[in-house]
């Protein structure tokens, strides 16, 4: 009896590993609780997934769209899902409800048109999101940047937004990634960043490389030093060594946030390009005192010019005294003669005697 307990269990251990193996989807490799479909050409989410899936990477293929259907059984099990390289396009609203404990997922090197707002449920436990080149149009960006500001990734740590045509970072972002620590941002095309947003996260990692930053506001500066931990990474950035910059070289040379500041180099003027801007001094940039200065000689040279016509006017009036006072008196018997004139007719008007004589002689 004992023998026989004993195989039924080791039987009904057996059939529930096949149960929950469901065999390897057709195209797939399996290992233990990985599943790998490599560049197959799919056009779809294998269906037939193992029900102890861990980790699944399907990568390579020409799926276009993830929607609900794409995971149809829940995979309690899975934590790490790559997308990558699929030319996908549309991410549909519900598409991980049946992944309750997502914690990386990688959607890099595709062509997002379309990123619904309710793709995430509530509360959920991504920790890790890569977007890395997704998004090949600017004009698509916010509506895919909008899922970010939903407040469904609470619990999202590290997010990598870089070789993305995002121009400038709006200014509330992040302030529904109340936990995250490491945001890339490299060779994203950044020219600006918004005040305060980076003021929400407790971000531990940023990675600003290869944008077009010429210069860091004293606001986003002020930003920075509210979080000591941070470490910054800004090199290949086409920095303008001119006034812009005047209260940015004290802070990069007393902060130690910035890890690669000794690859910090000025992209212009040309008498200062490829110097290091550790190295660059104040009194290069040409600015601040010495425009003061600069300005201080210009009102002087100015006033010294204006002078100088003055004195050269009254000589001129001083060499022509006597045709001045000439003018003047005929000018003055111009008027006489005028205020005469107007004088007469008045009289002649105001006299009901001359009034007809005058109509009369105007005929």
């Amino acid at each position: 009896i004992r023998h026989t307990s004993r195989m039924m269990h080791l039987l009904f251990l057996l059939l529930a590993v096949a149960l929950a193996c469901h065999g390897c989807p057709d195209k797939c490799s399996c290992d233990s609780q990985t599943v790998k479909c490599l560049n197959q050409d799919l056009d779809e989410i294998p269906q037939s997934l193992p029900a102890n899936t861990t980790v699944l990477f399907v990568t390579g293929n020409n799926i276009s769209r993830i929607s609900v259907d794409s995971f149809p059984t829940r995979l309690e099990q899975l934590t790490d899902l790559y997308l990558s390289g699929n030319e996908l396009e549309y991410v549909d609203a519900m598409v991980f409800d049946n992944l309750p404990n997502l914690v990386r997922l990688d959607l890099s090197s595709n062509n997002i048109q379309n990123f619904n707002e309710e793709a995430f449920p509530r509360d959920y436990p991504l920790q890790i999101l890569n977007l890395s080149r997704s998004f090949l149009n600017h004009s698509l960006v916010d509506m895919v940047l909008s899922v970010l500001q939903k407040g469904n990734l609470l619990q999202l740590k590290v997010l990598d937004l870089s070789n993305n045509d995002l121009v400038i970072l709006p200014d509330d972002v992040l302030a529904g990634l109340p936990s995250l620590l490491t945001l890339s941002l490299q060779n994203s095309s950044i020219i600006s960043i918004e005040n305060g947003t980076l003021r929400v996260p407790p971000l531990r990692d940023l990675d600003l490389r290869d944008n077009g930053l010429k210069n860091l506001p004293p606001v986003t500066m002020a930003d920075f030093s509210l979080k000591p931990a941070l470490r910054i990474r800004l090199a290949g950035n086409p920095w303008r060594c001119d006034c812009f910059i005047e209260d940015m070289l004290p802070w990069l040379k007393n902060s130690t946030q910035i890890v690669d500041v000794q690859n910090l180099t000025c992209s212009e003027p040309e008498g200062l390009w490829r110097q290091p801007l550790a190295q660059v001094e104040r009194s290069q940039l040409k600015c601040s005192s010495d425009m003061k200065g600069v300005l201080e000689t210009s009102y002087v040279f100015l006033g010294l010019v204006l002078a100088l016509i003055g004195v050269i006017f009254l000589l001129v009036l001083y060499l022509n005294r006597k045709g001045i006072k000439r003018w003047m008196y005929n000018i003055r018997d111009a008027c006489r003669d005028h205020m005469e004139g107007y004088h007469y007719r008045y009289e002649i008007n105001s006299d009901p005697r001359l009034a007809n004589l005058s109509i009369n002689s105007d005929v």
